[in-house]
């Protein structure tokens, strides 16, 4: 027809193109971070399921419980010196916010007999973790969302740890998950509470301590930095105060034991070693030289920002020379995993359950800045090896070895990590703003 228009090939050819683009997403949801909310929602709901059916099908395995349930109930019987309360594995070793939070666990279970309802209650801090875990990823944007299967899904030994063994140390990682998480909304005084609260529990979490002094610091300086230690000590004298009023060496000495002695039979990362030097004071004076060396050059030479001089962190942020500028969500992230990656590193000896101290921040210390040369294959090797020695068991040579080995490599990577400067942090920021 003459006057008739011809049709235009365009419109099938955006549409082929749309179609190829959604294929395409399909293929990159696992590799781009921007999907981390979606494959983590996936892989949360999933977990439900693996909880319930590994309670269900994997048979319990008694180690601490009873010990724990012994002793809060010399608590409730009206015990309140520390160096009387001991269980079925030794004395009370823990502080006070344990023995309150397991006493409500024993009245939960009915006196700590209903072994399978207590499952189900830690399976539920499995689950509280593990989004707290994703919403710092999320926050950061650092870690494809593949590897978030080796997370949560993939590693036996963190579901038995949480479910078929019922240890305190999931408790205190999750309430330090849960200040982090205040920390990067800028919640620093509630962020703080919840530290000390997750302290209370557990000691482990005193690595992180290092780390968020610095950034207390650099947020606050000292002055205004004061208050929130203050804070912190209260709690602990708050919830120590029962004990600390009957026996208070007592209690300090059992609750924050730090030259407690372990048996090198359970060590997962000094296998290697003869015994006598495992047990040697001076190695462990040898290690606790090394950890507060390592922390000091990573806060001088990696946690400060390039042209910022250490000493001024102690001034209020309006009297520095430099421009003030908010701690960014990676910056926190990194130097409070950092911190504690370093204590994991140089630890006297590292128990089986220890692994949940570091279990979900090893992603993000892999795919932070300074290892992006190294490949994605790589970096998943790594995580499989650390998985591997921490479920060898009883641990070997070679398996010892190894976990030292993945812990250089990851060391030295955060080592390399180059130090943000105001004008990358500017971009940064910038880029972030556009982006959302």
């Amino acid at each position: 027809m003459a006057g008739g228009r011809k049709r235009s090939p365009a419109g099938p050819s955006k549409l082929s193109a749309s179609l190829s683009a959604i294929w395409t997403d399909k293929h990159l949801v696992l590799f781009k971070a921007e999907y981390t909310f979606l494959v983590a929602a996936v892989l949360w709901v999933l977990e439900i399921g693996i909880n319930v059916w590994v309670i269900q099908k994997v048979a319990y395995t008694e180690i601490d419980w009873k010990a724990y349930m012994d002793e809060v109930e010399g608590v409730i019987n009206g015990t309140y010196d520390y160096t009387q309360l001991k269980g079925d594995t030794g004395p009370l070793v823990y502080p006070a916010g344990f023995v309150y939070i397991f006493t409500a666990l024993y009245y939960i279970t009915d006196h700590g007999l209903n072994i399978r309802l207590g499952q189900y209650v830690f399976a539920a801090f499995y689950l509280i973790t593990l989004l707290l875990v994703f919403r710092i990823y999320h926050r950061t944007k650092k870690v494809p969302p593949y590897v978030f299967f080796f997370v949560c899904c993939a590693s036996y030994r963190i579901h038995s740890i949480f479910v078929l063994r019922l240890f305190n140390d999931p408790v205190a990682m999750m309430l330090l998950f849960g200040a982090v998480n205040l920390f990067l909304d800028a919640q620093w005084t509630l962020g703080c509470a919840l530290y000390s609260l997750a302290v209370s529990v557990k000691m482990n979490v005193m690595l992180f301590a290092p780390g968020l002094l610095f950034l207390l610091l650099s947020e606050f300086g000292l002055i205004r930095t004061l208050p929130k230690l203050i804070l912190c000590a209260v709690i602990q004298l708050f919830l120590g105060l029962p004990f600390l009023l009957v026996n208070p060496l007592g209690y300090v000495s059992r609750a924050f034991d730090l030259g407690r002695q372990f048996l090198f039979k359970w060590t997962v990362n000094w296998r290697f070693l003869p015994e006598e030097i495992f047990l040697s004071r001076y190695f462990h004076l040898a290690l606790l030289f090394a950890h507060l060396t390592t922390l000091i050059f990573f806060a001088l030479k990696r946690w400060k920002r390039s042209g910022c001089s250490i000493w001024a962190l102690l001034k209020d942020p309006s009297e520095r020379k430099e421009t003030a500028q908010k701690l960014t969500a990676d910056q926190i992230v990194l130097v409070l995993f950092t911190s504690n990656f370093i204590g994991m590193c140089f630890c006297r000896s590292l128990h089986y359950q220890f692994y949940v101290w570091y279990f979900h921040t090893l992603p993000y210390l892999l795919w932070s800045g300074g290892v992006k040369k190294l490949a994605h294959l790589l970096r998943v090797l790594i995580l499989g090896l650390i998985e591997l020695a921490w479920n060898t068991y009883p641990s070997t040579t070679y398996s010892s070895v190894s976990l030292h080995v993945c812990h250089l490599i990851i060391l030295l990577c955060l080592w390399l990590n180059p130090t943000p400067t105001p004008q990358a942090l500017q971009t940064e920021s910038q880029n972030k703003a556009k982006h959302h």
